[in-house]
């Protein structure tokens, strides 16, 4: 088959590579302009040179025997490195976490910077619409975050439309800052401190270079709360509460970003997958399972084992 695939996350290309293992034809399509998502790194020049921020997940951790195989590989790779730092089964991308995004992408057709506005059943077949123009596909896959689901399901499987609705993400308020000297404390990470959720010295993770730079992520409930003031308020609310939690004034910053994520921490909608084989249209993502990089990587390997079956 030609099977077309919306999201380039890692559910996306898990499913994909499954699927083209077993002969078929695979497309993906994503909105963004390169590999990442919610595994982002960004970069950023300072004065002390680039400045390395992974501003969305920080960590993953392995319990399925499936994914621990597929953690050595990126291991072996190159791609995956572990961070005791943040706990003795916690694993990060290197030298930055989109660095699985971009390995996983790379065997594939990956369509960047190209939205499907819709999908339309034409006979036995699918139609992708996107700005410039259409593309069919004997089978359709949505690998999207809950929110963005519902739309281009609710003419199909109004079922399963309403199933990603009612999944709903928490969000998250990031913030990246680089610093001229280290921050005064000896830890690389911490944890649920007043209003941040999670801090870490992201400059100490393996492979990472440049100045020292720190990702302050608001907890689920301020990041709510907070959802919708300007940058800059976020940014001095979080700095400040840095400077608290690490009982260290904060050196100099050389440069400081805020990014706000609508849909962070994905539900879980008690699901693995989701396949209607006689219409050939399947779902997979983190918010089926539920908020974790390995329920990304689990629901499209499962979705890829039973459209292949």
């Amino acid at each position: 088959m030609r099977i077309g695939i919306i999201g380039a996350g890692l559910a996306g290309l898990t499913a994909a590579r499954g699927l083209a293992e077993a002969g078929h034809a695979v497309v993906v399509f994503d909105k963004a302009r390169g590999p990442g998502g919610r595994m982002s790194t960004r970069r950023t020049e300072t004065a002390q040179g680039m400045a390395f921020f992974d501003h969305g997940a920080q960590y993953f951790t392995v319990r399925d025997a499936g994914f621990a195989e597929t953690v050595a590989r990126w291991e072996g790779e190159g791609i995956a490195a572990r961070w005791p730092a943040a706990g003795d089964e916690a694993w990060v991308g290197a030298p930055g976490m989109n660095a699985i995004i971009k390995a996983e992408a790379a065997g594939h057709d990956v369509r960047w910077n190209c939205r499907i506005e819709a999908i339309v059943r034409e006979g036995a077949q699918w139609r992708f619409e996107h700005e410039s123009g259409s593309e069919r596909f004997d089978a359709a896959v949505v690998a999207v975050p809950a929110e963005q689901v519902a739309p281009l399901l609710a003419p199909h499987a109004p079922d399963w439309a309403a199933l990603a609705e009612a999944t709903v993400s928490q969000p998250c308020w990031t913030v990246m800052a680089a610093f001229a000297d280290r921050v005064d404390f000896a830890a690389d990470c911490l944890r649920d401190m007043g209003a941040i959720g999670w801090a870490a010295r992201n400059s100490a993770k393996p492979g990472r270079a440049g100045p020292e730079s720190w990702v302050v992520q608001g907890s689920p409930a301020w990041s709510a709360a907070h959802l919708e003031d300007e940058p800059e308020r976020v940014i001095a609310a979080l700095l400040t509460e840095l400077a608290s939690a690490t009982g260290a004034a904060l050196p100099e910053a050389l440069v400081v970003q805020a990014h706000r994520w609508r849909y962070a921490l994905s539900g879980a909608a008690g699901r693995t997958m989701l396949w209607d084989g006689i219409s050939r249209l399947g779902v997979s993502g983190d918010w089926l399972i539920g908020p974790r990089i390995e329920s990304a990587w689990a629901s499209g390997r499962a979705l890829a084992a039973a459209m292949t079956a």
